[in-house]
């Protein structure tokens, strides 16, 4: 296989795994809405001074730039009250599993990009497989693993990954460099959640971020760099395959929430595991 299909492969897999290490460092924090303004905030002033290096977006893209952030605060939104709501392991399956669904929608009707037969079989697999890893275990059958609207916002907020992941992949094919958009992006996308943050936390600020503080900049650390590999890679390959790669990080997340938060695993996820990569297997089969 050329370098030039192996490079993408590669970087989703890789962003797969920081994206899960950043959401378990967020779900582990306790306050989801503290920690996810951290994170954006960290990001932010990682990115900062890469601003003065990398060009600045063409003025023609500003409207593309516009819609992304509107995706990513609507996902962001979304994310932060399915996460309040249910454990890790009920949500992330959710929300991250309908994501390549999602994303396929949006890009056959707005990049024109459409899957081949064996690409699509792939991807409900993949999806369906990342699904299963949501039906509560034996250890999770009460209490809020079933809360109807921790679904309602996951399903959402898959809704929010495919409206962010399109929009995005427009507009970073439209850049002058990838790094351009992962620039601006970042140091856009965390004004939303911090207002929020300011009005819903006020008078008690330090109290809910020095707890939390560690984690936080840590996961916005890992976070930039998911984001910023699966950027790159929205410009090199589909965006439903880009996702839908990207999403094997429910499986490296319920991996962690089992060892570090003692969320319940199950030889049942091992086995959608299992189809999950068969999926994945398909769906870059198809593409050759």
């Amino acid at each position: 296989m050329p370098v030039s299909e192996i490079l993408p492969i590669a970087l989703c897999l890789m962003s797969a795994i920081t994206l899960a290490t950043t959401n378990v460092l967020v779900k582990g924090g306790g306050d989801i809405l503290t920690g996810r303004m951290l994170v954006q905030v960290t990001a932010a002033l990682i990115v900062l001074p890469f601003a003065f290096v990398f060009p600045m977006p063409p003025l023609s893209t500003w409207p593309l730039l516009g819609i992304s952030m509107v995706s990513h605060w609507f996902y962001q939104a979304c994310l932060i009250r399915a996460m309040h709501r249910g454990d890790l392991s009920l949500v992330y399956p959710v929300m991250r599993g309908l994501g390549p669904l999602a994303t396929a929608v949006f890009a056959t009707f707005l990049l024109q990009e459409h899957l081949a037969p064996m690409q699509q079989i792939g991807l409900f697999c993949a999806s369906f497989a990342i699904l299963f890893f949501a039906l509560p275990t034996a250890a999770t059958r009460e209490g809020r693993s079933l809360d109807r609207r921790a679904l309602f916002w996951a399903v959402l907020t898959a809704v929010g990954i495919g409206l962010y992941a399109v929009s995005d992949t427009r507009a970073a094919r439209a850049m002058p460099h990838p790094m351009t958009f992962v620039i601006i992006l970042f140091l856009v996308d965390w004004i939303g959640v911090t207002l929020v943050f300011l009005w819903q936390r006020r008078g008690r600020y330090m109290q809910t971020i020095r707890p939390q503080l560690r984690s936080g900049v840590i996961g916005g650390i890992v976070g930039c760099l998911s984001y910023g590999m699966a950027i790159f890679a929205y410009t090199m390959t589909d965006a439903a395959m880009v996702t839908a790669l990207r999403e094997t990080s429910v499986v490296f997340a319920a991996i962690m929430a089992a060892v570090f938060l003692k969320e319940s695993f199950g030889a049942r996820r091992i086995v959608a595991a299992s189809v999950l990569a068969t999926g994945l297997v398909l769906m870059q089969a198809g593409a050759v």
